[in-house]
């Protein structure tokens, strides 16, 4: 079994309360105000988060499942006990692949009451994330080699009530997303190059995970990290340890004889 992380907690300045339109209304944890873009009225709650000893969520990916039989795919996940449904949304301009659209996450909303994580890996992903918000998905996640005001996507997906993510490719930095973690529920580590499913891991990138979670302490944020590509039963450790909540994996899951033992496998159970 994976060794249990140290619990951490965050909670807000100021009197228990933290008085921030950064947390726009998408974020059900708000503060005291309204919301910079919707002006929707933000309620005096209390803000807290408690990253604990337990397990990474598993996001087994779509790309890898048989196109023809989608219903089954997210079926399988479901009866394996992996919790997010992973939506590997390709444009054919951003990545070389083309995959599919928003329809696809609508015609399955209503079969499954799983969380559907949608990850964009298109240019112009502003025109892109408002179909998806209307077609149901959970999770909204970009890249931020793509959008040019990430601010104010990640706003507009928040204060639709949706989780706001953003993702980086290998040979991006941290650094260059250091300012909008904030405003970000999720960030996507690629440690592959994005496109193709079964593509072995960048170990290397397993570093900015790291980062992240130093940031994350010292700066008090909230925000869940997330690893994609390459990720196996051999690595899930590794990531683990890095600091990963979101383990999604892909053709290791769909090609596995026993699904619901990978999990646990992935999930440091066995």
């Amino acid at each position: 079994m994976f060794p249990p992380r140290r619990g951490r907690m965050f909670f807000p300045k100021r009197g228990g309360f933290r008085y921030d339109l950064t947390r726009l209304c998408g974020a059900a944890r708000t503060l005291r105000g309204r919301c910079s873009v919707c002006k929707l009225r933000l309620y005096n709650t209390s803000f807290y988060d408690y990253y604990s000893s337990m397990e990474a969520i598993i996001a087994p990916s779509l790309l890898s499942a048989n196109f023809s039989n989608f219903s089954f795919a997210v079926d399988s996940i479901k009866r394996a006990h992996a919790e997010w449904v992973h939506f590997d949304v390709m444009d054919g301009s951003f990545v070389p692949n083309l995959t599919f659209g928003h329809k696809v996450v609508a015609d399955l909303r209503s079969e499954s009451d799983l969380v559907f994580d949608v990850h964009l890996m298109v240019e112009k992903p502003e025109s892109v994330a408002p179909r998806f918000i209307d077609a149901g998905a959970d999770n909204i996640t970009f890249h931020a080699e793509a959008a040019v005001h990430a601010h104010h996507l990640l706003s507009l997906i928040r204060c639709s009530g949706k989780k706001a993510g953003i993702s980086i490719v290998p040979t991006t930095s941290v650094a260059t997303i250091e300012e909008a973690l904030p405003f970000t529920d999720i960030i996507l580590v690629m440690t592959v190059n994005p496109g193709f499913s079964g593509q072995n891991m960048i170990p290397e990138c397993l570093e900015k995970v790291k980062k992240l979670v130093k940031i994350r302490e010292e700066r008090g944020l909230s925000f869940q990290i997330s690893v994609d590509g390459g990720v196996h039963v051999a690595n899930a450790r590794q990531c683990f340890e890095a600091g990963a909540d979101i383990l999604v994996t892909g053709s290791a899951f769909f090609e596995a004889d026993d699904k619901s033992a990978l999990v646990k496998h992935l999930k440091g159970r066995i």
